[in-house]
């Protein structure tokens, strides 16, 4: 099995240093699936449709730029969960812009937005809110908390303790959360956008695997280039530096958006592939793959889903209204890497799961 997995010890970088998915050879772009006919009215009114609800993807991201220096990789993964909805981890070492990349999406975003600081003596009635006693009238009365807010900033969320963390199960998948008797809707859009530190390990809570899962992506943050790092230095080495920027998105677009984004069109082939793509990590597919005794439990049907709609909005964003083969497999590892529970053997081989999904990206047929 060791030598089955030696390719892997080749390790391929994009050009900020992280690891990328492999690209759609010349092979492959021949057997590339033929985007929908023009001429079909249906698909010409999405390719309208698709043109005008994403005219603020450029200058969100250009406003974002004037603020957050490269990351171009982190960038389009926070617009990826804004147009779906979903959840996102980012991992990093400490100065690596991830909560200011996160703060400036939120302030380029006329939402609602609070941040929340993780700590070991959090509670859980910090996050959700309570219930609080009016001498007044004898009454309790419920005091919501910062989680009633359209973006939460969830920094170092690995150091809350258990009970704080399960608080924020229910809030992540149900969109609700329940105080006393009460249960209350969240405000919507809801989206919880999270950092962990991997280096520290004292005084931190490794996240409940149900948690992880609940993550639409977990994106590593990478350093940047020399380049990029030089125009970090041209910028923020002041004591002022200026991280002031202005709205760009309102609610109303945003909605528009994520409607959009459910009706663009991906071909069956490309749903079959998604599927076969996430039952590789489990037996007996990875089995035949010789990759069963390296993964100890593979991703559930929830990163299924969650990789559709990532590959829906990935072509979203470039402006298509449909979604390509290398569309899913450029956001694949994303979605994968924090789902799939690498075996004892793998560690003492220094396996990882994002080399089991590179893997697998490269084992299967594209169609």
């Amino acid at each position: 099995m060791h030598d089955d997995l030696s390719v892997l010890d080749e390790k391929r970088t994009n050009g900020s240093g992280s690891r990328a998915a492999p690209v759609l050879g010349a092979d492959n772009a021949n057997r590339a699936l033929r985007r929908p006919a023009d001429s079909n009215d249906q698909f010409r009114a999405l390719r309208e449709a698709v043109k005008e609800q994403s005219g603020w993807v450029n200058p969100l991201r250009q406003e974002m730029s004037r603020v957050i220096v490269g990351q171009t990789r982190l960038v389009d993964r926070l617009l990826i969960a804004l147009v779906t909805n979903g959840h996102v981890l980012l991992e990093g070492v400490p100065g690596l812009a991830k909560t200011l990349s996160l703060k400036t999406l939120a302030k380029c975003v006329a939402l609602q937005f609070k941040r929340l600081q993780f700590t070991p003596d959090m509670l859980p009635a910090d996050i959700v809110g309570t219930m609080i006693y009016s001498p007044q009238d004898g009454e309790f009365r419920t005091k919501h908390g910062p989680i009633f807010s359209n973006l939460i900033l969830a920094d170092e969320i690995n150091r809350a303790p258990a009970k704080v963390q399960s608080a924020l199960l229910e809030a992540m998948q149900e969109r609700q959360v329940t105080i006393g008797e009460e249960t209350y809707a969240l405000p919507d859009p809801f989206l919880v956008l999270a950092t962990q530190n991997p280096l520290e390990h004292e005084g931190t809570y490794p996240l409940p695997e149900a948690q992880i899962d609940r993550f639409m992506m977990k994106v590593v943050v990478s350093y940047p280039t020399r380049v990029e790092e030089r125009a970090v230095l041209d910028a923020m080495a002041t004591t002022s530096p200026s991280f002031e920027v202005r709205p760009i998105v309102s609610r109303e677009q945003l909605h528009s958006a994520r409607r959009v984004v459910n009706a663009i069109h991906i071909d069956d082939k490309i749903r079959d592939y998604i599927v076969e793509l996430v039952a590789s990590t489990r037996p007996p597919i990875a089995t035949s793959l010789d990759l069963n005794g390296y993964i100890q439990n593979g991703a559930s049907p929830r990163a299924t889903i969650n990789l559709c709609l990532a590959a829906r909005a990935t072509a979203f964003l470039a402006g298509r209204h449909f979604v390509t083969p290398q569309d899913v497999k450029s956001i694949a590892l994303d979605v994968l890497r924090h789902r799939i529970t690498v075996s004892y053997e793998a560690e003492a081989e220094s396996v990882t799961a994002e080399d089991l999904v590179l893997k697998i990206l490269d084992a299967l047929p594209v169609p």
